[in-house]
């Protein structure tokens, strides 16, 4: 088992916005839960931080729980709270 796994992160609204692209591609560790994922943006971009109890998480095409881990090839969704209706 490789200990590299590359993960596409596709990012919504107030995530796409706060990191200026639609998507990025990250080297973790795998079994990474994807609330770390969440967590490293954070960090990166602190105004995000309003948004980190509201986010839904998803690993290739399926909602998860925060601590689901990824692996090599995943495709992960941060899905921020939209607004309308």
């Amino acid at each position: 088992m490789s200990n590299s796994a590359t993960v596409t992160v596709k990012l919504f609204a107030a995530y796409q916005e706060a990191c200026g692209v639609s998507e990025l591609v990250l080297p973790l560790k795998p079994g990474t839960p994807v609330a770390a994922i969440c967590d490293r943006l954070i960090a990166e971009h602190p105004e995000l931080s309003q948004w980190r109890e509201l986010t839904r998480f998803g690993i290739n095409f399926q909602f998860v729980e925060p601590q689901t881990g990824v692996q090599d090839g995943d495709e992960v969704v941060l899905i921020p709270p939209v607004s309308g209706g």
